[in-house]
């Protein structure tokens, strides 16, 4: 491996360490945490079902599939 690999692949495993730790940490902040349901449906919608949650914005869905959209129409040459 070339000498200039070697920043690039400890900045990768401090990223990685981190984001492990974020991972491990998270479900116990989030126990503790006020319950996020009151929040209106647009901003955060929660879905729990026999111990499994899933939370999404369907607002950041909806801005990500508009912005998906104008890239590849602009990309394919339509104005």
């Amino acid at each position: 491996m070339e000498p200039k690999m070697f920043p690039f692949l400890q900045v990768l495993g401090i990223m990685l360490m981190v984001l492990g730790a974020l991972l491990f940490i998270a479900p116990i902040i989030l126990e503790k945490m006020p319950s996020l349901e009151s929040v209106p449906w647009i901003i955060l919608y929660v879905y729990r079902s026999d111990g499994f949650v899933f939370v999404t914005s369907p607002i950041l869905i909806i801005i990500s599939i508009i912005s998906l959209l104008l890239w590849i129409l602009t990309r394919s040459g339509a104005p």
